[in-house]
């Protein structure tokens, strides 16, 4: 019997295939968080190979990231339109092929438009892997779930720079876009166990796509131009809130909308999405801040910045599976407020504290961060994945998506306005400050769900 007849649960697969359906998924999420990861820490070698300044090379990650935000709504949509496996998998054929694209490219231009590529790729993967997963787990385990793919994004994003650094070690650039191939093959390979979900044959409205293309492109390169030309990034993002005025308007009558604004008139998934945009603000603020802190204001080596960032990620690894069990027997919105209260606890500490002589407080202050982040995040994941029907999963997986990456530009772009406004000694701390309030005001909206399901 193939994996592809083999029988379903009556909400999910059933073993083996789910461990198979799983391995594919968990793979291909750790592709996409790793090639990031590794993206970053090539900047400056891939700049001096090419023969280009860091702030062209930085057109490495943007392209990606635009790539990314732009597509990720509308790939959501052609996932529930064609079906989730479909179009899942086509995104992680062309994340590996545009890997071989980079590794081969000559030039910047050429680089960049195959990381746009991956970003399309990439976009496929993230914006349906919770349909992916809510289709493969039975509804008991969804929360343990949930829990095991924070943790591989967790230990990706932790591995990724010493994975990246190894490669450097040894390699030449190219190497690092070309040890995507095993990892993609391995899901491709796999993929047919996947569940095979039947699209609803929806067209996509033409005009809504172009008007979410006007929404963040403009927002994103606007942001990236608001310190060094400020008329045309503030231009830029005038524009974006005007297409996204016109997309509002335009999708509000529909049943099933680009934008899901039938989920978002649901004050539970509504309150998450609030929520996650607080929490992944707070945390990408601190983690611009913490190195800025760590070289500048403490003196310290990059390699030492590096070991006392590392608690963070491995705390949240080992938090993420705990809540996602826990999520299953305690009330969601009250463990993502206890949640956004560690993280916060952690980043008032981290901001406060007086670090002389030794750096051993900060690792207990970046562990409760961890903690608290980890704590947070499966949770509040559950809930939106769970507070949509499930003919809407793509939906609901593209707006956690969306929601995860608007976070984390507020976040880069308050310590931005930051090192703009502040001295460059306090502008650390202060966005450490800020962060902490930011976790404070998740943990708060959470909390609400609370009260919400007590009605």
């Amino acid at each position: 019997m193939s994996a592809a007849t083999l029988p379903l649960e009556e909400d999910g697969l059933a073993m083996p295939r789910r461990a198979v359906a799983a391995v594919a998924v968990l793979a291909a999420i750790a592709l996409a968080v790793v090639d990031t990861a590794i993206a970053n820490v090539a900047l400056p070698t891939m700049a001096a190979a090419l023969g280009v300044s860091p702030a062209a090379s930085v057109w490495v990650v943007t392209g990606y990231q635009l790539a990314v935000v732009v597509t990720l709504l509308p790939a959501a949509a052609l996932g529930e339109s064609l079906g989730y496996r479909r179009v899942f998998v086509a995104g992680v054929a062309l994340f590996t092929a545009a890997s071989v694209l980079c590794a081969l490219s000559p030039s910047l231009p050429v680089l960049v438009g195959a990381r746009f590529l991956q970003g399309l790729g990439s976009a496929c993967v993230m914006s349906l892997m919770a349909a992916m997963v809510r289709h493969t787990y039975p509804h008991r385990l969804l929360g343990r779930a949930i829990g095991w793919t924070a943790l591989t994004v967790a230990l990706a994003s932790a591995a990724g720079p010493t994975i990246g650094a190894a490669i450097l070690s040894v390699a030449r650039w190219p190497w690092l876009f070309a040890v995507n191939l095993p990892i993609g093959a391995v899901v491709l390979l796999f993929s047919p166990a996947l569940p095979a979900t039947r699209g609803t044959g929806r067209r996509l409205d033409r005009w809504s796509v172009a008007l979410n293309a006007g929404l963040f492109a403009p927002i994103v390169v606007g942001v990236d131009l608001a310190a060094s030309r400020p008329a045309l990034g503030l231009g830029l993002v005038a524009l974006g809130i005007a297409c996204g005025a016109a997309l509002v308007r335009r999708e509000w009558p529909l049943p099933a909308p680009l934008i899901p604004l039938d989920l978002l008139r649901a004050p539970s998934f509504a309150l998450s999405v609030v929520s996650s945009v607080c929490c992944f603000s707070a945390a990408t603020a601190s983690f611009v801040a913490l190195p800025f802190y760590l070289e500048h204001g403490l003196g310290q080596d990059a390699v030492t910045t590096g070991f006392y960032m590392t608690p963070w990620p491995l705390t949240v690894a080992l938090a993420a599976p705990l809540s996602g069990r826990l999520a299953e027997r305690v009330s969601t919105g009250l463990l993502c407020g206890l949640g956004g209260a560690c993280l916060c606890v952690g980043l008032s500490f981290a901001a406060l504290w007086p670090l002389h002589g030794t750096l051993l407080p900060l690792v207990l202050f970046t562990v409760v961060s961890g903690f608290g982040f980890g704590l947070f995040q499966t949770p509040n994941n559950r809930n939106m994945l769970l507070s949509a029907p499930k003919p809407r999963s793509g939906a609901a997986g593209g707006m956690q998506a969306t929601a995860r990456l608007t976070g984390q530009t507020l976040g880069a772009v308050l310590m931005s306005l930051l090192f703009a406004l502040a001295p460059a000694a306090s502008a650390p701390r202060i966005g450490l400050g800020v962060a902490a309030a930011l976790a404070l005001l998740g943990g708060a909206v959470s909390l609400m769900r609370v009260e919400l399901a007590g009605r």
